[in-house]
């Protein structure tokens, strides 16, 4: 299955998640957590890079989105590094090369990328962190997934609109403790995680 599904998403998206190793029920939370680190941190890099392009080629908002996005991906890969070192892991980092193409063609792949976390990567290192007790990587893994479906649903509306989505840049707002994201602050508090309105990142 899992042979499959990377071959189908590489066709989709290439490079997108090319990090991400198979999830097996052999595999350990402490494993995840390396993978999940990783992946994350390629993922701030690869949008901070699409978000130059966007610039590039005028798409102001997209180029917003794409840096909000990577700060809230900062974010995970900080949360679950911190849990590696609480178990006495060290995180291990390995950069991809990235592959810049046109800013549609980015956001099909960044959509592709957030799905392929959200319905297949996190929900099973969440089933995996759930047997094995592991707390903390829970936590982690859950806020990931719950902020990776809010970026899909970003990216997605972005693309269907990037016509629209020309000329000045616009303010993101990202929660410092679980990566939320939102085109507007208009919450008492986060609604992944509680963090209080006041404290999110602006990010435009």
């Amino acid at each position: 299955m899992f042979k499959h599904l990377r071959t189908m998403m590489s066709l989709v998206a290439p490079g997108i998640v090319s990090s991400y190793t198979p999830v097996r029920e052999s595999t350990s939370t402490l494993d995840n957590l390396q993978t999940a680190f990783n992946g994350e941190s390629n993922a701030n890099a690869r949008y901070l890079a699409f978000a130059r392009k966007a610039d590039e080629e005028g798409f102001g908002e997209v180029a917003s989105l794409f840096r909000a996005a990577a700060k809230a991906e900062e974010i995970h890969a900080r949360n679950h590094g911190d849990v590696l070192r609480k178990m006495g892991a060290t995180p291990a980092l390995n950069l991809e090369p990235i592959e810049v193409k046109t800013t549609r063609e980015n956001l099909k792949a960044a959509v592709a990328g957030e799905k392929y976390e959200r319905d297949f990567m996190y929900p099973e290192f969440i089933e995996a962190a759930k047997r094995q007790k592991a707390t903390a990587a829970l936590r982690s893994f859950t806020y990931a997934l719950k902020v990776e479906a809010v970026h899909a649903v970003l990216y997605q509306d972005a693309l269907d609109n990037l016509s629209k989505r020309t000329g000045s840049s616009h303010t993101y707002y990202v929660c410092p403790d679980c990566g939320n994201t939102l085109d507007e602050l208009n919450i008492l508090k986060c609604l992944v995680c509680g963090h209080a309105k006041s404290g999110f990142i602006a990010v435009s």
